[in-house]
């Protein structure tokens, strides 16, 4: 079950981790290094699950969760080095899903990922991706252009799988890079650029003058809802 993750995490090592591990399993996945900027991302992009760390600089996980909890029902994860029943019980009274504390193993992560996942419904069982007249299934990786369904590679599907999830958000290249970690050793930007054409050869109603996925001039890429340039 895919899903919109977002992580919250001031060790960008640690962070580095779970993106990986988390991509690896097909999530979509943004990292966020302190809890202040953790509110505001998790306002914009209503994530599916929250990674959350305790201890940050400025607002801490506690507020974090606190402040979410009010006005959200994101699944939150408290991922911290502190391990006291009292931290336990704190985390969880202000309304966490789950605690692990660390040391981990990210394969016991990963298992409480999918269990709350699971257990709420989340990720793209019920969140096929609609863009337009693009329609993109994570869960039986599938792509629908105008009712026609068109054959991804799987570099091309994470890429697209990406920008549906958040549609007009402009991704750089070295950002639709990180989603193709573990396929090519040797990938490079341009790379991206190769995918991004042969997806328009495939999705776009006249390839040469792209209405869905547009190229942003010296940014990178978006996926929009079929409007003309």
């Amino acid at each position: 079950m895919c899903a919109n993750v977002l992580v919250a995490e001031d060790d960008p090592k640690q962070a580095e981790l779970l993106r990986r591990y988390l991509q690896h399993e097909g999530h979509s996945v943004a990292v966020v290094h302190d809890g202040r900027t953790a509110i505001e991302q998790a306002r914009v992009r209503r994530p599916d699950l929250l990674l959350l760390d305790v201890m940050m600089p400025g607002v801490d996980g506690l507020d974090v969760c606190r402040v979410l909890r009010a006005e959200s029902d994101v699944l939150v994860l408290m991922v911290t080095a502190r391990s006291t029943e009292d931290d336990l019980l704190l985390g969880l009274d202000l309304g966490a899903d789950d605690y692990l504390t660390k040391p981990y193993s990210p394969r016991e992560l990963m298992a409480r990922v999918r269990t709350l996942l699971r257990r709420a419904g989340r990720g793209s069982g019920e969140g096929v991706y609609r863009v337009g007249g693009l329609t993109v299934d994570p869960e039986r990786h599938t792509v629908l252009a105008d009712g026609r369904e068109v054959e991804c590679t799987p570099a091309e599907f994470r890429i697209l799988q990406a920008l549906a999830a958040w549609p007009e958000r402009v991704f750089t290249r070295a950002q639709l890079l990180e989603h193709l970690h573990g396929f090519d050793r040797f990938i490079t930007e341009r790379t991206v650029d190769v995918h991004v054409k042969n997806l328009r050869k495939k999705i776009e109603p006249q390839p040469q003058r792209p209405v869905r996925l547009r190229t942003v001039y010296g940014v990178g890429y978006k996926l929009v809802a079929d409007r003309a340039p």
